[in-house]
């Protein structure tokens, strides 16, 4: 359930009409998602297997530390602590924020208002017990689920959609498609982003090695039949040549089978999914300064548990403050999704260069779990994750340089957080 508040955000529902854009049929637009869980499916054998061999809080850190060096493994930390993590909270507040203020009438003001409070009372929820943000990321996710299969279910039995919309008259493919099919995977991946959450929270895992990689397959089939269910629902409504451009498909398709009562609902679905995702998010970041924190490499007192709730409070508290940081200095929400996303892609990249590197360095370590399909199926993941930073980096070079500024912001603050460091200069 970790995976699935993970991965079902928004994304589901907002994408797609850009992925339509690239694409020239019916049956394209649903390989390109078939693919793209797949290919996240190829990044999680990696991870299943780190995650099975190293069963600790921090995921990311703790792989690289291990493979390559401490500076590594701190680097990429502190890139997920402040860039993704804390830029993915700060993201889904906003986007929360502004759905809600649709409802409610409020101006900008009012979004900036309530994505500050709604950080503040999902960081609360998990500061007062593991248990307790578990069993909200449980009922969510729950409900995310069964509103999507109830919605679907009624979705294909109406009236006003077209079976023939899934279908194309043409039988062969224009020149390009397969360039085309390339860059929608960029969106398609962001909306699988999140897959890799169990590792994350490792060490209050019951069997870490039996259970993370479980976790991780089951929580990614759950999320790729769901996204297959929807597209396929989304071009019983509406045929391709309409989704193209659609800022919110599931909206808009929503409007067709039932009309604006069903649109509302929809909007409503989307507000809950997103509320889910934060605090998944919220649950797992914390983790990885929590980590750090417990090497010396981080600030004091993050490495902190509560005597009586035995949460990482200082490092909630601390991410918390941080995405409010951001919520208040990057107002615009696209501008924060790309600086996130970004970061998110250059971290999976290097935790599935650390599988190869701890085959060659740590040949007889104990694993759980060994990676499926090694070395060819994580390396696939590893040219497309590569693929998309390169793509990204050319269409968005501000929000990348900014990713990359705070990225380099490390350094500095390795050698002042690190004893050892200071003594060998």
């Amino acid at each position: 359930m970790l995976c699935v508040s993970s991965i079902i955000g928004a994304g589901i529902f907002l994408t797609p009409g850009t992925v339509a854009e690239l694409l020239p049929e019916p049956s394209v637009f649903l390989a390109v998602w078939l693919v793209g869980g797949l290919l996240s499916l190829a990044g999680a054998l990696a991870n299943a297997e780190l995650g099975a061999m190293f069963p600790r809080a921090g995921g990311d850190y703790v792989y690289l530390r291990e493979a390559y060096h401490p500076l590594a493994g701190f680097v990429v930390g502190w890139l997920s602590f402040f860039v993704i993590y804390a830029g993915t909270v700060a993201t889904l507040a906003v986007g929360f924020a502004d759905g809600l203020a649709r409802f409610l009438g409020l101006g900008d003001a009012g979004v900036a208002s309530i994505a500050v409070l709604t950080i503040a009372a999902v960081s609360a929820v998990n500061y007062f017990g593991v248990r307790k943000g578990a069993r909200l990321n449980n009922a969510t996710a729950v409900l995310k689920l069964g509103a999507i299969v109830a919605l679907s279910a009624w979705a294909l039995t109406s009236s006003h959609g077209n079976w023939a919309h899934l279908f194309s008259a043409s039988h062969s493919l224009p020149p390009g498609v397969w360039t085309n099919f390339g860059l929608a995977l960029s969106p398609v991946l962001f909306s699988y982003l999140g897959w890799n959450a169990p590792v994350y929270v490792a060490s209050e895992i019951h069997s870490p090695g039996f259970t993370i990689p479980r976790a991780l397959f089951l929580g990614l089939g759950l999320c790729i039949a769901a996204y297959g269910l929807l597209n396929v629902v989304y071009l019983y409504a509406v045929p391709l040549e309409e989704i193209r451009g659609q800022a919110n498909i599931g909206e808009q398709a929503a409007r067709v089978l039932f009309g604006e009562a069903g649109a509302t609902i929809v909007a409503a679905l989307v507000l809950a999914s997103v509320l889910g995702c934060l605090n998944a998010t919220v649950l797992v970041g914390p983790r990885i300064a929590y980590a750090m924190a417990l090497d010396g490499y981080f600030f004091p007192g993050v490495d902190r548990v509560h005597d009586r709730y035995r949460t990482p409070h200082g490092a909630i508290v601390a991410q918390a403050g941080t995405a409010i940081a951001l919520v208040l200095l990057l107002r615009q929400f696209p501008s924060v999704l790309d600086y996130t996303t970004f970061a998110i892609v250059l971290a999976t990249a290097a935790d599935t260069t650390a599988l190869y590197a701890l085959r060659i360095r740590q040949p007889h370590k104990l694993r759980p779990y060994r990676a499926w399909g090694y070395p060819w199926l994580p390396a696939l993941y590893l040219v497309a994750n590569l693929f998309i930073a390169a793509v990204m980096l050319s269409g968005r070079p501000l929000e990348c340089g900014i990713a990359l500024i705070v990225t380099a912001t490390a350094l500095p603050f390795y050698w002042y957080l690190n004893p050892q460091a200071q003594r060998a200069h």
